[in-house]
């Protein structure tokens, strides 16, 4: 035994202790892929997917990726430096032009897409603006450029959402350039930024806005583009970095913008240069996909609005918090760790998976299930879950916001 081992052993206490008494939430095994899954032989309606559109196990989609494993094999063995195909190439071409910018470049992850942007495009002339609620690949690439002695940007938070707090730190940035880091919706809140107002900043100081839009993808405007689209903002957002792992059902990450910027970020991005290039079969996944939203992009959008629309108005009804949530993204607030577990325990037990999100991924006193509404869940579905959600909220005093019992001080902050 080591120290590594004892650090090991004490920092993983709590996580021992919560799988004693059976409440312990994550890495549960799926036995089949889409929306309605097994686990443990038992049918299981997930709400904490972000198949969005509900598209990833669509007949189509599956025969695509399969041709092309015939094609291509699973994967290409090296990165794509020396493994690119046309594949590759020629879906870049059909994603810019669909999104409506002059370039586009495919990453492994979206993870990978924001890390290797962020440190290809920093510098030390450069100051980086971040949400304070960023997720934590805007945070990663961050922190990865700052800790580079060559680059050494500079670093600075905004309040989430406040365009007051972003103009002052663009007002006393230290830097020549600017790149403010925002996302369309984020993930654990479901809000909106407001993105009309973060362009007429960026625009007033010289700087450039980098959007992440995984989540608006597929989700927002009539086509289905995203925050730009919704709010009439195409084209005066120069960067947008988006995502294969929600909409388009896989995995892999997209970034946009001008075509001399994205060459650049291709030549300088090392998650982009030293990391296996994405298979093919998943690039044929997301090609079906578009094909899909370039047909019926506008109705599929209205079918998860419509959805969406219901599910919030019924949750709102039954008492629950749903936090800053304007989207399909819907938290139901539980504020206690205790009740998320006991929450989520009990759903699953009943088929409905709603994954809680606690401490370190929001604060103390934050803590939530994670309820996304897609295409692919239907009316049945939903009433389900709003049925469990109204038994068991009530039961553990989830709506009233009634104290637990004590459990041994087990779950103190």
């Amino acid at each position: 035994m080591s120290w590594l081992d004892d650090k090991a052993h004490e920092g993983l206490a709590l996580i021992r202790e919560v799988k004693k008494l059976d409440l312990y939430p994550h890495f549960r095994a799926f036995e089949s892929g889409g929306l309605h899954t097994t686990i443990d032989g038992k049918g299981i309606v997930n709400f904490s997917s972000n198949d969005y559109l509900g598209l990833s196990t669509h007949p189509e989609v599956k025969r695509a990726a399969a041709a092309a494993v015939e094609r291509f094999a699973v994967g290409l063995s090296s990165s794509r430096v020396q493994a690119t195909t046309t594949a590759h190439i020629e879906l870049e071409e059909r994603l810019a032009k669909w999104f409506g910018f002059e370039s586009c470049l495919l990453f492994t992850t979206g993870y990978q897409a924001m890390v290797g942007t962020l440190q290809a495009l920093s510098d030390r002339q450069t100051t980086l603006v971040l949400d304070n609620l960023s997720h934590a690949c805007i945070l990663d690439g961050t922190f990865l450029a700052a800790g580079v002695p060559a680059q050494s940007p500079e670093v600075r938070y905004f309040n989430h959402n406040s365009v007051r707090s972003l103009e002052r730190c663009l007002k006393t940035r230290e830097r020549e350039h600017a790149i403010v880091l925002m996302e369309g919706i984020y993930s654990l809140d479901g809000d909106r930024a407001p993105l009309s107002d973060f362009v007429e900043v960026c625009e007033k100081y010289d700087a450039v806005l980098l959007c992440d839009d995984a989540h608006g993808t597929g989700t927002l405007g009539r086509r289905g583009t995203g925050l730009a689209e919704e709010t009439g903002m195409e084209g005066r957002v120069p960067l947008v970095i988006s995502t294969f792992s929600k909409t388009f059902g896989g995995i892999g990450g997209i970034l946009l913008g001008a075509s001399d910027v994205v060459d650049f970020v291709k030549h300088n991005a090392r998650s982009f240069l030293f990391s296996a290039t994405l298979p093919v079969p998943v690039l044929a996944a997301a090609s079906t996909i578009l094909d899909m939203l370039e047909r019926e992009g506008p109705a599929l959008v209205q079918e998860l609005h419509e959805k969406a629309a219901y599910m919030r108005k019924s949750l709102i009804e039954l008492g629950f918090d749903l936090g800053k949530s304007d989207t399909h993204i819907m938290p139901v607030m539980c504020r206690d760790l205790r009740k998320a577990l006991f929450m989520h325990t009990a759903l699953l037990e009943k088929g409905v998976m709603m994954v809680p999100i606690t401490y370190p991924g929001v604060k103390f006193g934050e803590e939530r299930l994670r309820l996304n509404v897609t295409r692919g869940h239907s009316r049945e579905d939903m009433d389900l879950a709003l049925e469990l959600l109204d038994r068991y909220g009530r039961a553990f005093g989830v709506q009233s916001g009634e104290e637990l019992g004590p459990l041994e001080g087990l779950f103190a902050p």
